[in-house]
Parts: structure tokens; C-alpha cells; sequence
């Protein structure tokens, strides 16, 4: 698998937790070491989203893609 689908597997994974609270994650692009990903509905506003995307997400997509560096909000 290249580094793109695995970090969209593990969006597809947390995905239905997102939208259980009313929001979302979309992956926009993937360039080089980096995920650049877009929050929408509660997400977006949502003053928890740094620590979601921070403590839970990137996390997630470093187990799976070891040489992963960093998830930008765009």
C-alpha cells in the first residue's frame, strides 16, 4: 500500500466517530511526509479539534505509516 491509502485507511477508520458528533475529516492531499487534511461540520469550530486530530489522528497514522511527520489543517 503506498502512504496515501493508508493514511485514508485510517481516516476511513475514525471517520464514523467524527460524524457520531456531527462532523468530519476529509484527506485533501499527501505530500511527501505530510497529510493535509480538511475539518468540517462540529469539527471545524470545534475548540477539542486540535487534541483529536493531534493526540488521536496523528497517532494513528504514525503506527501505520512509520515515516509519517505531520497532519496540517487546511
Amino acid at each position: 500500500m503506498s502512504p496515501r491509502s493508508d493514511i485514508a485507511a485510517v481516516l476511513d477508520r475514525v471517520r464514523p466517530l467524527l460524524q457520531a458528533d456531527g462532523g468530519d475529516i476529509e484527506l485533501v492531499d499527501v505530500t511527501e511526509r505530510k497529510a493535509y487534511v480538511r475539518l468540517s461540520g462540529k469539527c471545524a469550530g470545534c475548540p477539542s479539534a486540535h487534541l483529536t486530530l493531534h493526540i488521536g489522528i496523528e497517532m494513528a497514522i504514525r503506527e501505520a505509516v512509520p515515516d509519517f511527520d505531520q497532519l496540517v489543517v487546511v
